[in-house]
């Protein structure tokens, strides 16, 4: 392939990647979004902000649809712990700064 040629190739990758990356930012968003109004729930409740047999289940599912995905499992599941975690972050203070929290 001349040098022109893969500095094109080159261009219509990583556009592609982009592309990928603004649709994973919009999906986070979403995603935090329905999390949000878990936690109000959660704090409304008065429900513990972590459900670690939940947490448990999504990272076995999330490992095994890496897996049929060929995506490293791990790292699925290192993805998967980091939003989890802010999730978590989330309830808590969701639970802290309710009427009458802790």
């Amino acid at each position: 392939m001349a040098d022109d040629d893969v500095m094109a190739e080159l261009g219509r990758l990583r556009a592609s990647i982009d592309n990928m990356d603004a649709a994973l930012v919009h999906l986070l968003a979403e995603r935090f979004k329905i999390t949000q109004r878990v936690g109000v729930l959660k704090a409304a409740h008065d429900l513990p902000p972590a459900d670690p047999v939940r947490e448990a289940e999504q990272i076995q599912r999330l490992r095994a649809l890496a897996e049929e995905s060929h995506l490293d499992p791990e790292f699925a599941e290192k993805f998967l712990s980091f939003i989890v975690s802010e999730v978590v972050r989330h309830h808590e203070a969701l639970r802290r700064d309710r009427p009458g929290g802790c």
